[in-house]
């Protein structure tokens, strides 16, 4: 066995290493939880706007004047 033959064999490894790989991602079994995944971005932005109602009603409620903690940091 020589060089060559070691490398032919980690090209025939690393082909069914990506075969594998494509056929986990695009099987059916997978597609709930990548789109459950691709979905986050956006659920972050409700729990965002969410958190910004609850802060401003619970200073309207309580009578203080405090700040959100993204405004504090300069975020837009």
């Amino acid at each position: 066995m020589d060089i060559n033959d070691l490398r032919g064999l980690s090209t025939v490894f690393a082909m069914i290493a990506f075969l594998a790989v494509f056929f986990w991602a695009y099987s059916g079994r997978k597609k709930r939880d990548f789109d459950e995944a691709a979905s986050l971005p956006f659920t972050d932005d409700t729990a965002h706007i969410n958190t910004q109602d609850a802060c401003s009603a619970i200073n309207a409620f309580s009578g203080t004047k405090a700040e959100h903690a993204d405004k504090d940091k300069g975020a837009i």
